[in-house]
């Protein structure tokens, strides 16, 4: 395979992000961890994670607003899944 596709494929590797999701749950001290699964059941991206939060995690509704929590998950993820792809590409 060659390079460009491999970069190409990473692109757009569900499986990165799902990883990068998990990197950031523990990176944000979340004990969540989103399996392959659980993962192929959410809606793509923010309404996927507040769907997640609201339905298992409603407690941290009552400390935090939603907005607030999707919004740490999803800079944390994009962070994480960057550095994911820079290091398969290289």
């Amino acid at each position: 395979m060659s390079a460009v596709l491999s970069r190409d494929v990473v692109h757009d590797d569900p499986e990165i992000l799902r990883q990068a999701y998990n990197s950031a749950f523990e990176e944000l001290g979340l004990a969540w961890h989103w399996d392959r699964a659980t993962y192929a059941g959410l809606p793509a991206g923010r309404p996927g994670v507040r769907a997640y939060l609201e339905r298992e995690h409603p407690h941290l509704l009552r400390a935090y607003e939603a907005d607030f929590l999707v919004d740490a998950i999803e800079t944390a993820k994009s962070r994480c899944e960057s550095m994911m792809k820079s290091r398969v590409a290289a």
